[in-house]
């Protein structure tokens, strides 16, 4: 193994670790940042359905409109009073697991990976992350992203 197929393994795989802590935290804006500017996003349901999203302003709407969906739905039904106003409680934890990467030259690699995600309820949904990378700009980043849901609890708070 060759110094750039090892750094370029451990950028990939940071990518995906960012993009969980930070997304699950709200830090969208940091989140975002795992991807190319064109980047593009397809999420796959349960049903096979497919939404795409494509450039980096349309993948960042997945995030904000889910968060505006969660924090009205904990506000209705999971709210309490702090000081006077609503505070929504919801936790949400993205795990990742069996992450291959396959290196195709050195600014461009594939990878996959499981998920799972942990919600206060507990176990939410599952499937697999299917994801193309390269590099732009000297830096490794997130090209294209299928998120392909392989199975969600009937309390689940995604489709």
């Amino acid at each position: 193994m060759e110094l750039w197929e090892l750094i370029a393994r451990e950028s990939i795989r940071d990518l995906v670790a960012r993009y969980n802590a930070n997304g699950d935290s709200g830090r969208f804006e940091q989140m975002l940042q795992v991807f190319a500017d064109d980047a593009s996003m397809e999420l796959v349901a349960v049903d096979g359905t497919v939404r795409r999203y494509d450039g980096i302003a349309q993948v960042a709407t997945i995030f904000t409109e889910t968060k505006a969906n969660w924090d009205a739905g904990a506000r209705a039904s999971d709210a309490t009073e702090t000081a006077g106003t609503t505070t929504p409680r919801h936790h949400i934890r993205h795990c990742t697991a069996t992450h291959q990467i396959d290196l195709v030259d050195e600014t461009h690699a594939t990878g996959r990976c499981y998920f799972f995600v942990i919600m206060a309820h507990g176990l939410d949904h599952w499937g697999r992350y299917v994801d193309e990378y390269g590099v732009r700009d000297g830096r490794w980043v997130i090209t294209l992203r299928r998120a392909l849901s392989d199975g969600r609890m009937d309390r689940s708070a995604t489709p």
